[in-house]
């Protein structure tokens, strides 16, 4: 699994959410992740048409989006669906 994160520095979810990734990425190694400035990266923005910021995209292992969450998402809430999505 990998996830894409969208975010900018302007924009308070995503600051709230930068340090509660940064505990789970800690928590699970193996979990690949990429963040992307949305001011520097507009055209992935429009490539994957998102609607709000944060974005969290989550890819399977052949890099196919089966999941997305937009906003402050609560670290049980992505702690549960990673787990049950770790061998996507």
């Amino acid at each position: 699994m990998k996830i894409l994160k969208f975010g900018a520095v302007w924009c308070s979810d995503c600051i709230i959410m930068k340090p509660r990734f940064e505990e789970i990425e800690k928590e699970f190694p193996w979990l690949q992740t990429e963040y992307f400035d949305v001011d520097e990266h507009g055209d992935l923005v429009k490539k994957y048409k998102l609607e709000d910021f944060p974005a969290f995209l989550f890819l399977d292992k052949n890099g196919n989006e089966f999941k997305r969450f937009y906003g402050e998402v609560g670290k049980k809430e992505l702690v549960k669906f990673i787990e049950e999505n770790k061998d996507r």
